[in-house]
Order: structure tokens, then sequence, then C-alpha cells
């Protein structure tokens, strides 16, 4: 038989998430610091005075925005990590409740099985000893009464007779 392939895991879904949601940031950041570097590059090279401050000004807007980005992933993945582990706490206690039903279960279906073998063998050992006493007294000649002869039972009526049961096929 072919054997079926499990379904993944919510940990390992969650983890592809946060692999996922980590590269993102990390893109998101150099692309960002590339920008803000070709940006501080070209008013350098036009006016330096004026531009340098402006470049500044954006360089930390820019800082600002990815420590927003990296204090939202670091959030979320704190919350991916509590869900995991409220996620494992409940499979855990179902795990657990699982098991204890279980054991109950086996518990009293060997107390069954155990009550049914006891019936059965003294059962088997009633039978063994009946035939012993029935064995032993000899037979009682039966009084010689003349029995009342039995009536014919009724003849048994036919069944109907059994209608073409075949199923009509559907119209197209």
């Amino acid at each position: 038989m072919a054997t079926r392939k499990a379904p993944k895991s919510e940990f390992a879904t969650a983890t592809g998430h946060l692999t996922a949601a980590a590269k993102e940031v990390g893109t998101a950041v150099s692309n960002k610091i590339d920008a803000v570097g070709q940006s501080i590059s070209a008013h350098v090279s036009q006016a330096r005075s004026r531009f340098v401050k402006q470049a500044e000004a954006q360089l930390k807007k820019a800082e600002a925005q990815v420590e927003k980005a990296s204090q939202a992933a670091r959030k979320s993945v704190l919350a991916a990590e509590k869900k995991l582990e409220a996620t494992q706490r409940t499979t855990a206690r179902k795990l657990a409740s699982l098991q204890a039903s279980a054991e109950r279960k086996a518990k009293a279906l060997k107390k069954a099985i155990e009550k049914e073998a006891a019936a059965l063998a003294k059962a088997a050992s009633g039978k063994a000893r009946a035939p012993a006493k029935k064995a032993a007294p000899a037979k009682k000649a039966a009084p010689a009464k003349k029995a009342a002869p039995a009536r014919k039972a009724a003849p048994a009526k036919k069944a109907a007779p059994a209608k073409n049961a075949a199923p009509k096929k559907a119209a197209r």
C-alpha cells in the first residue's frame, strides 16, 4: 500500500511563515538602505552643503522605518511563539485526555472480556458435568396415554410474486 504523506504540523507552518517574514524584513531593510545610500551619494555629488542635511534627515527616517519594521517583526515572532506554546499545551492536554480515555476503555474492555471468559468457562464446566448427571439415572417408562392427533397446520401463504426490481435508467 502506498503511504500517505502526513500534513504539515502547525509548528512547521508557523516556522515557514516566520522564516518568510524574516526574509522579507531583511530584503526591505537592505533595499531601503541601498535607496538611502544612492540618494545620499547623488545629493552629495550635486551640492554637498545643501543636500547633506536633507540626506541625513532621510537616513534618520529610513532608520526609524527599519526600527519600526524590526520591532513589528519581533512582536509577530513573539506572538507566533506564544501561539505555538499555547497550541503545544492544548495538544498535550488533549493527548493526555485521549490517553486516559483509551486506558479507561481498555480497562473496561479487559473487565468485560474477563467476565465473558469466566461466563464461558462456567458454562463449559456446567455442560461437562450435566451429561454425567443425566446418564446415571435410567429412563422411566412413560404412561401409555394416547396423545390427541396434531392438527395440520394451515398451508403457508405464497409470497407475492417479486416485481421486476431492476432500476430504470434516468433520462438524460
